[in-house]
């Protein structure tokens, strides 16, 4: 055959395919789809610019106040959209992105995005000048976590368990970065994010526990960071910002790691539970006292909005138009958290192996 009669025979025979009975072209989109496809490529377009206006305020010394609030906002408003386009076209959900976050709220094409914004949020909360870092930042955390749970009564196993979520904590709060400050809020800053009166609580909480401290090592530690903080902001020196943050907010709840224990016996969602008490932290004891803390409802519009706040509840018209939720749908939902508990588990793993 002829090359000219070939091609011909070939066209038409893929022209005669795609008549066959069961094959079909490309459905049209519904205005439905088309809309959320809009969405998607608005919200995109709205965090690129964000993005590149604060990279330009960095290098300029121009940031406005809470640089980091609108930003925020825009990252949220991808996923949201991208939520919503999947919902509506399940064909465009992706392949799995490197910081695990279901395919169905984050399209991989943009990991570069998510990483340029988390170092731009990096350089927005940096450290002040003054700021006193330690040389073994996990390692503090992890040690004063277990010293607080063994003098309110653990043993080691269980206090080891309140080291490790601990950690779990810094790194939700900070990425674990120590000292940092909080580009989203003007209240909550340093290695726990604690408000200025959650540390002066913490500080009084922390006299009270240090008499049943059983370490020498740790009692002359804390005298040593003590007189180098002097009259600094405790919670822009690492290790009294975490001592005063865990004074403050964890040290009764460590009492209750063993029922939390059973009740939740993966590390991570143990991690969950600790971080919600920092979130919601009424509404996240008053589920543990219930006794069935996995079926425990909240339906208050403003505990619901602290959460969509902290990135639960927070992605595609279905989560945002929900109006109570259980604490296993919540822990559920904090998938964004999983990879910073994930890194917190192999440093405390590391710690651990060294002792």
């Amino acid at each position: 055959m002829r090359r000219r009669d070939f091609i011909t025979a070939l066209a038409a025979a893929a022209a005669g395919w795609t008549g066959r009975a069961g094959a079909q072209a490309p459905a049209a989109l519904t205005q439905a789809q088309r809309d959320a496809r809009a969405a998607y490529d608005a919200a995109l377009a709205r965090f690129k610019a964000i993005l590149a206006e604060r990279r330009a305020q960095i290098g300029a010394h121009q940031l406005p106040d809470l640089p980091g609030q609108a930003l925020y906002r825009a990252r949220v408003d991808v996923m949201s959209a991208y939520k919503d386009l999947t919902d509506a076209l399940p064909s465009r959900i992706g392949r799995p992105n490197k910081f695990g976050i279901p395919p169905a709220y984050f399209d991989a094409d943009i990991e570069s995005l998510l990483d340029e914004y988390r170092a731009v949020f990096d350089l927005m909360e940096a450290p002040p000048a003054n700021a006193q870092k330690s040389d073994t930042p996990f390692r503090d955390v992890v040690d004063l976590g277990i010293a607080i749970a063994r003098a309110k009564g653990l043993d080691a196993a269980n206090a080891a368990v309140a080291g490790r979520v601990s950690l779990g904590m810094f790194f939700a709060e900070t990425d674990g970065r120590q000292n940092v400050g909080n580009a989203r809020s003007n209240t909550y800053k340093g290695s726990l994010q604690t408000g200025p009166a959650e540390d002066r609580n913490g500080q009084v909480k922390w006299a009270a526990i240090r008499a049943s401290i059983k370490s020498p090592e740790l009692i002359a530690r804390d005298d040593r960071e003590e007189a180098r903080a002097g009259n600094l902001d405790h919670r822009y020196n690492h290790w009294t910002a975490v001592r005063d943050g865990l004074a403050n907010a964890h040290a009764e709840l460590f009492r209750q790691i063993p029922a939390i224990v059973r009740t939740l016996p993966e590390p991570i969602d143990q991690m969950k539970l600790f971080e919600l008490v920092q979130i919601v932290p009424s509404p996240t004891k008053a589920a543990l006292a219930s006794g069935r803390f996995a079926d425990y409802r909240i339906s208050e519009p403003r505990i619901m909005g602290f959460l969509r706040n902290n990135s639960i509840f927070a992605y595609g018209r279905t989560d945002r138009a929900r109006t109570s939720a259980s604490f296993g749908d919540i822990l559920a939902a904090m998938f964004l958290f999983n990879s910073k508990f994930e890194r917190a588990l192999a440093e405390f793993d590391k710690i651990q192996a060294r002792q």
